[in-house]
């Protein structure tokens, strides 16, 4: 038996395994059928012109149950629209949950959520015989995520045997998520197959050529008859059909292969540059422009777009037709071919510098030399022409000039100063990416790319439409820690050593007047706290959905070396009100690729309130009693 896999193409849905055989070959399509007032996405199994059978999957809450009578192991007669009936021939098909028989096998298919679930279906339907089970998925990216994916397609068939074939969505769908591919095929609990998991390829193909002894073999070998087994009997649609060819004397032996999996560095480089080149090539636009800083988190969002040009270069020198094909139009050459990184780097990408009369010249520096390295279209400007213009007209109006802090002002002085030239820059990012390329004669706009990370975001530690205001983020899910480790690894990677003196720098808006030409102002000492402890909070709070009292609770056990339950209130209290004071800017957030679980949703996922009680004075009260009684328990001790 011959097994093929592909994947699918961008935006268009799932292509699902293949099986050909000597007869033809049978598919599965991922299609909606409405039954009994409901819409379920449903696998259709097929021959060419001919539709096997509707089997309806449940992919979400919003979705109805598998059939309409909410029976499970069920199957009902559907009726086919006029359209299918026209073209296969048939008026109705079976429609609920079941498999394939054909003369030589059984074959059944679930989805991605299934597969995830503790009573996914595989364990069913391999418990009733049936040996190979498709999986038309869309399962999305995330860090550190494939080797969850790889372990739950090998524990499908280790335990009852049988063949897996997992197919996987590639590209986006014009949202935050990029589909990874990733394709694979296992037998017995072995990876004996393995797709590309970052690649510009519309579709990939992978193959494996399986003997279905084997699976017979191996559930023969761990039958234990005194284990009491529940097992539903599945219903079988029997077909005349064979996957196998009987005269064959060659009885091919499967080969596991080791799965290599990405580092989360090489997964950075590689997941947002894909979702960025997709993003592009499909919203008409002739490039990106970035307002780089020169910091940690500006940078990494240039080192994407780099890994980007990378990958497309690699692309068109492995005959990528298509990806040549987008680039040109991008470009607007049909005469072009690019082969270095840094030249279409130059063509693809403008960055720029936007300092005020608090910005350093060593991220001055810094920045200019990045864009060297990179090959971008590098601008560098000053803003505070327009600083002052913006604040002479409140001056005109209320006969007032605010000062900073350091020049005597109040704090909410302080804070608007700084906000001005944040929006400015915002301002004239987007009047950039709109008539720089036309300034040079060239046609097109670009978009305007943002470069605040998930900690910030979570905590609300930036201006509201300033320069984190933009089209798209590509590094708005990850945290400050993980983008520290990304630079290291592009120094090597790249050859970027410009990135060096930019991890050794200390973090900073640059917003506040310098101190004898030096940076007075520094990140972690306006959040009070460490970007990796800002990471720690964060998952706390997204991922395992802690609230104040519960989240000191679990921080005074972890941190309990680091220091004392005082301190760890003091910083959790920090990071609730600053989460419910800045929380209606989440309401604004630029679409950010996903790359973590505490990701920060933008207004259309996240349906939490926007207006919290700031003071949250029961948590914090019980905060407070816990930490007198643990201080009252170890002063006893002592």
């Amino acid at each position: 038996m011959w097994l093929r896999m592909c994947r699918s193409l961008p935006g268009v849905g799932h292509t699902p395994p293949l099986l050909p055989s000597p007869q033809g070959s049978v598919g599965v399509t991922c299609r909606s059928g409405n039954h009994l007032r409901c819409w379920h996405a449903c696998h259709a199994p097929q021959r060419p012109l001919q539709l096997q059978s509707h089997f309806p999957q449940q992919e979400n809450s919003v979705d109805s149950p598998k059939n309409g009578s909410g029976k499970h192991w069920h199957v009902e007669e559907y009726f086919l629209p006029r359209m299918l009936q026209a073209v296969t021939e048939q008026e109705s098909v079976p429609f609920g949950d079941g498999v394939l028989s054909t003369n030589d096998t059984c074959i059944g298919s679930e989805i991605c959520a299934e597969l995830w679930n503790p009573r996914s279906p595989h364990v069913n339907m391999g418990l009733d015989g049936v040996e190979i089970f498709t999986n038309s998925s869309a399962s999305h990216h995330q860090l550190r995520k494939a080797d969850h994916r790889v372990s739950l397609v090998k524990s499908a068939t280790i335990k009852s045997g049988g063949i897996y074939m997992l197919a996987n969505q590639k590209g986006c769908d014009g949202d935050r998520l990029y589909y990874d591919g990733c394709a694979m095929i296992a037998v017995n609990g072995d990876i004996i197959a393995q797709g590309m998991q970052f690649s510009l390829d519309d579709v990939d193909v992978i193959t494996a050529t399986l003997d279905l002894e084997d699976v017979r073999s191996y559930r023969g070998g761990i039958c234990h008859p005194h284990v009491e087994y529940e097992c539903k009997p599945v219903h079988r649609l029997k077909v005349n059909f064979s996957l196998s060819d009987a005269q064959d004397i060659y009885l091919p032996s499967h080969e596991p292969i080791e799965w290599r999996f990405h580092t989360a560095e090489e997964e950075i480089s590689l997941g947002p540059a894909c979702w960025l080149w997709d993003y592009l090539r499909r919203s008409g636009q002739a490039g990106f422009l970035l307002p780089l800083s020169g910091g940690v988190d500006s940078s990494s969002t240039a080192c994407i777009v780099y890994s980007m040009c990378h990958l497309i270069c690699e692309a068109v020198r492995n005959d990528n037709i298509q990806v040549l094909s987008d680039v040109q139009q991008v470009v607007t050459d049909v005469t072009y071919t690019p082969e270095d990184p840094r030249e279409l780097c130059g063509r693809l990408f403008t960055t720029c510098y936007m300092a005020s009369e608090n910005s350093s010249q060593d991220t001055c520096a810094r920045a200019k030399e990045l864009a060297a390295q990179i090959g971008s279209t590098h601008i560098n400007l000053n803003i505070e022409m327009a600083v002052k213009g913006i604040l002479g007209i409140f001056s005109v109006v209320t006969g007032k000039w605010p000062q900073f802090r350091a020049n005597g002002g109040s704090t909410r002085e302080n804070l608007a100063l700084q906000n001005v030239q944040a929006r400015i820059r915002m301002v004239l990012a987007y009047l950039f990416a709109q008539l720089s390329l036309w300034a040079r004669g060239k046609p097109g706009g670009l978009l305007v790319l943002g470069s605040a990370n998930v900690d910030e975001s979570l905590t609300g530690y930036f201006t509201k439409y300033d320069c984190s205001s933009a089209d798209i983020n590509p590094i708005g899910g990850v945290s400050k820690t993980d983008l520290k480790s990304f630079l290291l690894y592009c120094v090597d990677r790249f050859q970027l050593t410009a990135l060096r003196s930019v991890m050794a720098a200390p973090p900073t808006a640059e917003l506040e007047p310098l101190s004898n030409g030096q940076v007075s102002q520094t990140d972690e000492a306006d959040m009070g706290m460490t970007y990796s402890e800002l990471s720690v909070i964060g998952r706390l709070r997204k991922i395992y959905m802690c609230g104040p009292y519960s989240m000191f609770c679990k921080l005074i056990h972890m941190w309990r070396d680091a220091m004392s339950p005082s301190e760890v209130a003091t910083k959790v209290k920090r990071f609730f009100r600053m989460y419910s004071v800045n929380r209606h800017k989440m309401t604004t957030v630029t679409p950010a690729y996903h790359a973590e679980n505490y990701s920060p949703d933008d207004n259309r996922f996240d349906l939490r309130p926007f207006l919290y009680n700031t003071s949250w004075s029961l948590q914090f009260r019980c905060i407070d009693s816990q930490v007198c009684e643990v201080e009252a328990e170890k002063g006893a001790s002592n």
